[in-house]
C-alpha cells in the first residue's frame, strides 16, 4: 500500500479542525441571591399616660388616723345638684378638724360651697347664721393652706363618730370635669384602707 502525500495528509487534517467548533468556556455557575438582612426594630415601650383631671400637691404631713369614706356626685349632666361626703372615724382618737381639699380651679366649672346663697346670707344684719362648716379658704391660707388649693373645713370628727357633709356644686360652665379630692384632719392627710384619703371626683 503506497503511503499518502504529506500534502494530502494536512488536507484531511485541515478540514477534520474546520468541523470542530470552538469549544465553550464553561460560564460560571450564578449563585442564589440573598436579601440582605434586616435588623429588628425594637418594639416602642407604651408610655404611660398620666391619669385626666386637676391635680393636689401632696400633703406635707400625715396622720395615722384611719377612717372610711364615701363621695356621691349628684350632679346632672350640664347642670347643679350636690356632692355627698360621708366621713367614719374608724378609731378611737379625735380628729380636730375634718377637712376637704381640692383644686381651686374647679370652680371654673362648678363652684363648689358650703352653702346655698340666700338674701339672709348675703344682707346686712338680721339673725345669727348657723353654719356647720368652719372654714372655706383658698390658699395660700393662713393656716397653712397650699396655694391653687380651696379648704372646706366641718369641724370635729368624734371617735367612731360619722359626718355627712353635703357641698353644694353650682354649674358655671358646660363641660364634664374631674378633679382630686383630699380629706384631712387639718392639713394633714388621714388614711383610708392603708392608704392616703385621696381619690378622684368626676362631674358629668
Amino acid at each position: 500500500m503506497s503511503a499518502r502525500p504529506p500534502i494530502a495528509q494536512h488536507a484531511v487534517l485541515a478540514l477534520l479542525l474546520a468541523g470542530c467548533g470552538p469549544v465553550p468556556s464553561p460560564s460560571p455557575s450564578t449563585a442564589p441571591s440573598v436579601p440582605p438582612s434586616v435588623a429588628p426594630t425594637p418594639t416602642a415601650q407604651p408610655t404611660p399616660t398620666e391619669e385626666p383631671g386637676l391635680k393636689l400637691p401632696a400633703p406635707l404631713a400625715s396622720d395615722p388616723t384611719t377612717i372610711s369614706y364615701k363621695v356621691t356626685v349628684n350632679i346632672l349632666a350640664g347642670g347643679s345638684g350636690q356632692l355627698g361626703v360621708v366621713v367614719t372615724n374608724l378609731t378611737q382618737t379625735l380628729v380636730q378638724e375634718l377637712v376637704l381639699r381640692w383644686p381651686t380651679a374647679v370652680k371654673g366649672t362648678v363652684l363648689l360651697a358650703p352653702f346655698a346663697p340666700s338674701q339672709q346670707r348675703i344682707r346686712e344684719g338680721g339673725d345669727p347664721l348657723v353654719q356647720n362648716w368652719t372654714k372655706w379658704v383658698d390658699g395660700p391660707g393662713e393656716s397653712g393652706e397650699p396655694a391653687g388649693t380651696t379648704s372646706l373645713g366641718w369641724g370635729p370628727l368624734l371617735p367612731g363618730g360619722t359626718l355627712t357633709i353635703p357641698v353644694l356644686a353650682t354649674r358655671v360652665a358646660p363641660g364634664p370635669l374631674t378633679f382630686d379630692l383630699q380629706i384631712l384632719n387639718g392639713n394633714a392627710i388621714m388614711l383610708s384602707d392603708g392608704l392616703p384619703a385621696w381619690t378622684k371626683v368626676t362631674v358629668p
